[in-house]
């Protein structure tokens, strides 16, 4: 096939612009925040069954409180309850029988207090761990919404400079022959579709050319399409080629 000169090097034009598209279209898919959130998504789920967990046992131990709470008021009420009938009783019976209960129920009391001083520390305990996971999840959801952001601006300004090089390189190959084009496309489907032969070194595959090669292509018209006999991409040879 013969092209221009012309035309052979706006291909190296083609091939930048099919380089810009695809490096923005791998940003589209998949820009550099996004190996980060999809951790911190994963950190996130554990962190919140963990929270879950904790939240579960604080509201255990509140719930335990408050019912050790009310067992205290409900032995208080009968203590008082008891010492007043005792105060006004004049049967030693019932004064004995009341005085006996009175101190079940005060020894009831002691252990109930314990008890309740060890589920408030339990409490304590369990609240610190909440504030601390729900801490740790603010720190994580922050990083999070400030990287998916940023992800957000990368995708809008790499979708941007995809279209304007798709518009570009739609105004090339319109400029350029259909059969040139044609090759160019079939060529670009397993290498780098077209490279400048820079000094006897071919740009595409950055492989040396032999010797031989470089003659045969020094003996080749300029106006031929040639390949690198490496890589199979289209070599535009021009005056820094080295021929």
């Amino acid at each position: 096939m013969n092209a221009s000169p012309a035309d052979q090097r706006r291909l190296l034009d083609l091939a930048e612009l099919d380089a810009r598209i695809a490096q923005a279209e791998r940003l589209r898919r998949n820009p550099p925040q996004a190996a980060r959130v999809k951790e911190l998504l994963a950190q996130r789920q554990a962190h919140s069954q963990e929270l879950s967990r904790l939240l579960g046992a604080r509201d255990d131990a509140r719930t335990e409180l408050a019912r050790i709470e009310s067992d205290v008021a409900v032995v208080q009420a009968r203590s008082d309850r008891d010492a007043g009938r005792l105060a006004s009783s004049a049967n030693a019976k019932e004064a004995q029988g009341l005085e006996s209960e009175i101190a079940s129920l005060a020894r009831r009391k002691i252990a109930l207090e314990d008890a309740e001083l060890e589920v408030m520390e339990r409490l304590e305990q369990c609240e610190a761990a909440v504030a601390q996971q729900e801490a740790l999840m603010a720190e994580i959801n922050a990083e999070g919404g400030r990287l998916s952001d940023e992800a957000k601006a990368v995708v809008a300004d790499a979708t941007a400079r995809h279209d304007q090089a798709t518009r570009d390189r739609a105004a090339i190959v319109a400029a350029l022959p259909a059969d040139l084009v044609a090759l160019y496309e079939r060529t670009a489907t397993r290498s780098t579709g077209a490279a400048l032969l820079r000094r006897g070194t071919c740009e595409g595959c950055r492989m040396v050319l032999s010797g031989t090669d470089l003659q045969t292509l020094r003996e080749t018209p300029e106006n031929a399409v040639v390949t690198c006999p490496e890589c199979g991409c289209i070599l535009v040879r021009t005056e820094e080629s080295g021929l």
